[in-house]
């Protein structure tokens, strides 16, 4: 007797197999094609003095522009115009992978100011994967910065956990 040749058909396991691999393929091409949003993430946040002078007035609330000219701001990376008050303030110049945000000041004058806010910190490629720190924030040492007065350092006080390890750090900011 001769024999016969095996079936050419696929078999279920194979071709389950086959679309297991197929979908894996395409979920992870759809996933790396939005790499690129996720990681613009922190990079498309506003920029402390961007986001100052875009934001609208509340009631009862001085625009950064009418602040008496004594009162000192905070100069995004040490350049620029600087902002009474700020909302953000980038603590990381290089990367921009730590900014500090929602920062609502309890007190604000020439001896110094403080706030409570969170810390944004980007790890990963490209920016993904952002994590909030809650913080108190306490700007100090202005002085006269090219002609206009601004804070030089802002001290970081950590609630819990810690990005880097710290329960405080200090950052230069003039």
């Amino acid at each position: 007797m001769a024999d016969r040749a095996e079936s050419r058909r696929a078999r279920p396991r194979t071709v389950v197999a086959a679309f297991a691999a197929v979908t894996a393929v395409a979920f992870g091409g759809v996933w790396f094609s939005q790499a690129q949003d996720r990681a613009n993430a922190v990079s498309d946040a506003p920029k402390t003095a961007a986001a100052q002078k875009s934001k609208a007035p509340r009631a009862g609330e001085a625009k950064a522009d009418a602040a008496p000219a004594k009162t000192p701001g905070v100069r995004e990376c040490g350049l620029g115009e600087p902002v009474v008050e700020p909302e953000i303030i980038t603590l990381t110049c290089a990367d921009a992978g730590m900014v500090a945000s929602g920062i609502k000041w309890a007190h604000y004058a020439v001896d110094g100011a403080e706030g409570n806010g969170v810390v944004q910190v980007s790890r990963g490629a490209n920016g993904a994967g952002v994590t909030s720190f809650p913080a108190r924030f306490r700007l100090y040492g202005a002085k006269n910065v090219d002609g206009k007065m601004a804070f030089t350092g802002l001290e970081v006080d950590y609630a819990g956990a810690t990005p880097l390890g710290e329960s405080r750090e200090t950052y230069s900011i003039a």
